[in-house]
């Protein structure tokens, strides 16, 4: 219940990131070929969104268990060590997510924000923008932890 309504959330949050990229982009195009007066956040918003789309995504893929695998050892397991290899492969995701995603990404919003940086053009705070790092990690932990609880592997 509360995994499908954190879908749905990601879901809607990922369509109105790509909603207002497309807008942003083709604002970008209007400016600089009709006006001949390109806009200066554009290119801006566009990096900073298209990192929003990227991270975000990964953690609903994750969730989705879309992701790519490689999977030509675990189908020549029996079923028993398939599931063991599930677990230990979900082990080291949930690892990398908390040491890399986490610890990493706060670290990062940590520092960004202590030193008080902006964006050159659009003038916010970095740790606003890198604040997704460690949200997806946490969302990453918390769909890996919950295919473990409820045997989804």
């Amino acid at each position: 219940m509360i995994r499908q309504k954190i879908d749905k959330i990601i879901a809607a949050s990922l369509s109105i990131i790509m909603a207002v990229m497309v807008l942003n982009v083709l604002w970008q195009v209007f400016t600089r070929f009709v006006m001949s007066n390109p806009s200066s956040f554009t290119d801006e918003l566009a990096r900073y969104l298209m990192i929003w789309v990227g991270v975000l995504g990964a953690a609903y893929i994750s969730g989705k268990n879309r992701h790519v695998a490689i999977d030509v050892l675990s189908n020549k397991l029996s079923v028993k060590k398939q599931k063991k290899l599930a677990i230990l492969v979900h082990t080291i995701i949930i690892l990398f997510a908390l040491l890399v995603l986490v610890i990493g990404g706060l670290r990062l919003v940590y520092i960004t924000a202590v030193l008080n940086q902006n964006s050159p053009a659009l003038q916010i705070p970095l740790a606003v923008v890198y604040a997704v790092i460690p949200l997806s990690g946490l969302l990453i932990i918390y769909y890996k932890i919950n295919d473990i609880i409820t045997k989804k592997i």
